[in-house]
Order: C-alpha cells, then structure tokens, then sequence
C-alpha cells in the first residue's frame, strides 16, 4: 500500500482502469484490508492537507497518537459546517493547493448556500468502478452496443457531467458503449432516441427517478415503443419503492426487474458511495413483500435504498444512526458526516439473516443460480432529513404514503407526488391529509379520492405497524385533496418538491 502524498499519476491510474478487467479490479480492492487503507488516508490527509492539521490541532488531536483503527473510530467527525465552509478550498485539498484538480461540481445544500467539490480523473475512475458494476454485472454492456443516454441537468450540478465522464470511461475501457447528454430536455432526449436508438441492442436512460418516469410516459404518449430499444434505466438522487420499480417495468417491457434497473448512491462531496447489485434489488423487492423482516433488518417500517459498496474505496461507519464515510478525493474524506439516516450491514450478515427468515439460496430471491456475485457489504440509505408526520404517536413516512400511490389503476391518474400533512376538524380531532397532484390533462373526478385513499390506508395497514396499531380504525382513512398539474400553492414548477407539512 502506498503512503505517498499525492495520487499517483494521473495516466498510470487510467492506464491501469481501462486495461484491468472488472473482476480484477473488485479482487484487488478486496486483496486490502479496508480498516488499514483508511488509517493510510488519515496520516496522508494530515501529512498534505493544511485545513485537517487546523481542524485536529482545534480540537487537541494529536495525530501521532492515531497509530490503530480503534484511535481512528474516536477522531472528530468533520461536516460541511465545521470544516467544508470553515476553511478555504485549497487548504482543503491534498497538497494546499487546487493544482492536482481538473474538474469541479458545486451542490447548494439545503441551506442553498454553495460548496465547490474539485476533483481529479484519479478520483472519477474509482467512481467509474461503481458504473462500470451496473453496465457490466446487470446490462451486460459488454457484451451488446449500448446508447447511453444522461438525463440529468447538464452544468456546474455533479450528476450530468460526472455521469458522462464515468460512461465516457467505460467507452474508453472498451464497451461498445456511445454517450448522448441531452440533458433533462425531453425534446431532446426523443430525438435522441428516435434517430439513435434503433442502431443500438439496448438504450440506457440515466437520471432521477421522477424525470425518467416522465420521460417514459411522455415518451410513450408521443408514440415512443420503448419496449422495442431493450430500455435499461439507471437512478440516482431519491428513494423509490420497489412498486414503482414494476410499474416502470411494465411500462418499458422489462422481464428481469434485478437486471434491468439500478440506482447509484452518490453525494456531491463523495462521488458514487455505492450501487443496486442484481443481488441487492433481489433483497430489497423480497423484503418489500416480508414487511416484518424489513422492520427487523432495517428498525423501520419504510424501504430504504439497499446498495453494496466497496470499502476500499469509501469507507462507512455509523454515528447515532446515520452514515460517516471517508473516502480519497481532491478534498479527502476523514469520517465525513453526511448526516444520511441508514446503517450497514456485512455480507455475511445479509446472508445470515436471510437465511434465518426462510431464504436459503439464490433462487429463493428469483435470480439464477450461476449468477455472478459480488463479495461486498451494503449499505442502507433512508434519506438525509426527517420527513415524517406524527400521527396518533404513529410515524407516517412519505415512503408508505408512495406505495399507496404507485397502484396500477391509481397512477394513470397521478404524477406520484403528494403532500402529507395532519389537520384538525372544527371538534378538535386529527386526521391525516393527504394533497396528491394529477397528471397532464386530468381533471379531478369525485370518484378519484376515495379510491386513493383506501389504497394508501391499504399500503399504510401493511406497511407501518405504528399505524396500524396506534391509529383508531375510524382515523386510518386519509382525506385526499386533488389538485392538477404544477399547482402553484403545492406542486410550484421549478422548486424541489417537500412531501411533508407540518
């Protein structure tokens, strides 16, 4: 393992990605002992980055005494407050300086205020890894031509032009792979595949799921036959239930839902932290039908996002139930805070509780047996903020609320987003209320609302045992509001969507 201070060259380490099969690569991060690799980082961070020597000798760490994993585990935890935007850019960067830099990616956060994230085509390829693990393991990409097409925005945001480089990587690798960035123009993306697609085995759409969705049902209402294109679809940047998931199967012809979606958990700050495997999907829809496994795996009655992730390339640990993560990059990662609620769980472990609930073998969770695994943890994501609604000491969490939603009757109607909240009657009493947007071009129909109501109180009975315990019977049905498309007080066009008020 090397403890120099700086990457190595930029040309050895492409070199060495685009001529080193992928199943090499997973072997020589899993030659390393993960807990050794991110102690490496830590003394390669104070020997070259000026900001951490400042934020450690702030906090009176002395970093010679850091000489184990158990000293590492008790150093402070860094976050955007205390050292992102606390020191300046280049002395957060390996070597103080932004010259081993060629790209940056800027995120907003929640408080909108903006923080830059440089970073190096050494830092991208390790991220390539996680894409090249979709288009590899579940696209089989290698194997047929691929049109790869970006639906994220396209600009200074890390999701369009990260998720183009990292493609571009994998053409470069040797992929029959080509790369169109229409961005998250719809326009666009039509022509694209119109003209394009034919001419490929399989067409890749990549971008978040709301967008993809209505790229699919625009896309068909304009006569697209996208079953015809062998559609893939890759997501990012919001957790979906795995309802939806077929529902966007059916809509693209999908046979295999563990092969033909996948989605990436991936920051601003650290890049792509982890990927749906075929095996992860496979877990995650098998525990979507087992709500009582769920609850005991995960300590809540919502889905979270389930993905594996290569310790040797990001690191996870747990701190009051919510994800740190260390990580190299232009601005290394040192017990980074992300603050995203979630756990981990080993790959043993997985399989120990599977099996413990029933679940024996690969074909139990519908995939092949001569499937190809891969030896690696996961890694569950709820969401970085608190959106629940209290509801008779119930939990309500948007994600329930979603599964109601995503019923095939019910979703010729709606776009899938809501707005949860609890009101009080003239009496005093509280109920839950529940605003859900139309489609284009639905009007509302009085005998819409009572159909979505009982199916969310359905989802909600079968999902969310709080509820179903906590809340009278009378109580358990919502009250739906029904309004149309792009509402101003509710569904403003062009502002992040919150599922909750309170």
């Amino acid at each position: 393992m090397s403890n120099s201070l700086t990457p190595p060259p930029s040309g050895d380490v492409f070199h060495h990605f685009i001529s080193t099969p992928l199943d090499t690569l997973l072997a020589e991060h899993q030659a390393d002992n993960p807990e050794d690799k991110v102690l490496a980082l830590f003394h390669r961070c104070v020997a070259a980055v000026p900001a951490y020597r400042r934020f450690l000798a702030a906090r009176g760490v002395n970093p010679a005494e850091i000489t184990s994993f158990q000293a590492f585990r008790e150093l402070p935890l860094m976050g955007k407050a205390d050292y992102m935007q606390a020191y300046p850019l280049p002395e957060r960067c390996l070597g103080g300086s932004l010259r081993g830099a060629d790209r940056v990616a800027v995120s907003s956060g929640s408080t909108g205020h903006p923080t830059f994230w440089p970073r190096s085509v050494s830092h991208e390829l390790d991220v390539a890894v996680r894409f090249e693990q979709v288009f590899c393991d579940s696209f089989r990409a290698g194997e047929r031509s691929t049109l790869a097409v970006v639906c994220f925005a396209l600009g200074n945001w890390v999701g369009g032009l990260y998720t183009t480089s990292c493609c571009w990587h994998l053409a470069r690798k040797g992929y029959p792979l080509m790369v169109a960035t229409p961005g998250n123009n719809k326009a666009e993306i039509f022509r694209v595949v119109r003209e394009m697609a034919p001419h490929f085995e399989q067409t890749v759409l990549l971008g978040y799921p709301p967008f993809i969705k209505d790229v699919i049902d625009a896309g068909a209402a304009e006569g697209i036959d996208w079953a015809s294109y062998s559609p893939k679809l890759v997501f990012a940047g919001e957790v979906f239930s795995e309802e939806w998931r077929s529902l966007m199967g059916q809509r693209t012809g999908s046979m295999s839902p563990c092969q033909d979606s996948a989605s990436l958990y991936g920051t601003a700050d650290g890049g792509v932290l982890g990927n749906e495997t075929p095996l992860s999907i496979a877990i995650r829809r098998w525990l979507a039908d087992h709500p009582d496994a769920a609850r005991a795996l995960f300590g809540e009655s919502r889905l979270p996002t389930l993905v594996q992730y290569d310790p040797a390339s990001r690191f996870f640990e747990l701190h009051e139930g919510t994800l740190v993560v260390s990580g190299e990059n232009s601005v290394p990662l040192v017990r980074y805070h992300i603050a995203d609620k979630g756990g981990v769980v080993s790959y043993e472990d997985m399989w120990n509780f599977l099996s413990g609930h029933g679940v024996p073998s690969l074909g139990e969770l519908g995939l092949n047996r001569d499937f190809q695994l891969r030896n690696l943890p996961f890694v569950y994501v709820f969401g970085r903020a608190d959106f629940t609604v209290s509801y008779y000491g119930a939990n309500i969490y948007p994600e329930n609320v979603t599964v109601g939603l995503e019923q095939p009757e019910i979703m010729a109607w709606v776009t899938g987003k809501f707005v949860l909240e609890t009101r009080d009657t003239e009496d005093g009493d509280k109920y839950l209320h529940i605003v859900v947007e139309l489609l284009p071009g639905i009007e509302p129909d009085e005998t819409m609302a009572p159909v979505i109501a009982a199916s969310i109180r359905t989802q909600l009975l079968r999902l969310n045992s709080e509820f179903a315990n906590y809340t009278p019977a009378e109580r358990q049905l919502p009250r739906i509001t029904l309004r149309v498309f792009a509402d101003a007080e509710y569904f403003p066009a062009g502002v992040k969507h919150r599922y909750t008020r309170r």
